[in-house]
């Protein structure tokens, strides 16, 4: 089953900070605000990466899964994978058959989707959506709002190439991702097991960071990397081994 890297959300204690650092990093702009996830107790910005999009999610009030993920992975860090498929059924067909819980079923018009419940992934949440007319890599993206194309930059970045997911056990987090997307698994030469998605990688490795499981570094795709650690270094943000640490995450250029 095809599925694509369409958006990573990122969680935070506080949105403007680590909008306003994605901003001056990589050159990125806001792209939209979605009021509606208020209801979940949120505030949001999404900042296109060329046809991606990076997700920024701050609670606003007590008891809401996003603050009960950010005290268990001790801060900000990675939150969702949300991958773009041709057939959502056949995949709600599949998660069935695997006994995968749907934390919260999508259902937006001409967009569907099911964010699968992080308990019986691991890792993140893994959310898989269907976007009508969206085949196109710059389709729509209900999501993102129904204007996000002028808001794109590609001067210091272009695309998400890998997210990377780290675990105590990773080979185990990896099967059973593979199992949900049907996707078959591969070694990369660092020897990690990588799942290909159409567009973009997802990368399973031993978690030495002591912060658990989850969702730990994004690959972007650099157009002036040295812009990049520049403005990193200049916004006070680490920058060791050509990895930049910003907004819980570890930033690689490639």
């Amino acid at each position: 089953m095809r599925l694509r890297l369409r958006q990573i959300c990122l969680v935070a204690r506080d949105l403007e900070p680590v909008v306003a650092d994605l901003k001056r990093v990589f050159g990125l702009e806001v792209c939209y605000v979605d009021d509606a996830v208020a209801a979940y107790g949120l505030v949001n910005a999404l900042l296109p990466v060329g046809h991606q999009f990076l997700e920024v999610v701050a609670p606003t009030r007590p008891g809401t899964a996003a603050g009960r993920y950010l005290d268990r992975r001790g801060g900000d860090g990675g939150y969702m994978v949300i991958t773009q498929c041709p057939d959502l059924e056949a995949k709600r067909r599949r998660v069935a058959e695997l006994g995968v819980r749907i934390a919260n079923p999508l259902e937006h018009c001409d967009f569907q989707g099911m964010q699968l419940h992080p308990r019986d992934t691991g890792g993140a949440f893994f959310e898989i959506d269907c976007q009508q007319g969206g085949e196109a890599e710059d389709g729509p993206w209900h999501p993102a709002g129904p204007d996000w194309k002028p808001h794109v930059r590609t001067d210091i970045v272009s695309a998400i190439v890998a997210a990377e997911l780290q675990s105590p056990d990773p080979d185990r987090l990896a099967t059973r991702w593979s199992q949900i997307a049907e996707i078959p698994l591969e070694r990369d030469g660092r020897g990690a097991l990588v799942m290909p998605f159409d567009n973009a990688a997802l990368r399973f490795v031993e978690a030495v960071d002591g912060r658990g499981e989850g969702l730990a570094a994004l690959d972007l795709k650099g157009v002036d990397a040295d812009a990049a650690f520049a403005n990193a270094r200049a916004a006070g943000l680490p920058v060791e081994d050509g990895v930049i640490a910003l907004g819980g995450m570890r930033f690689r250029l490639v």
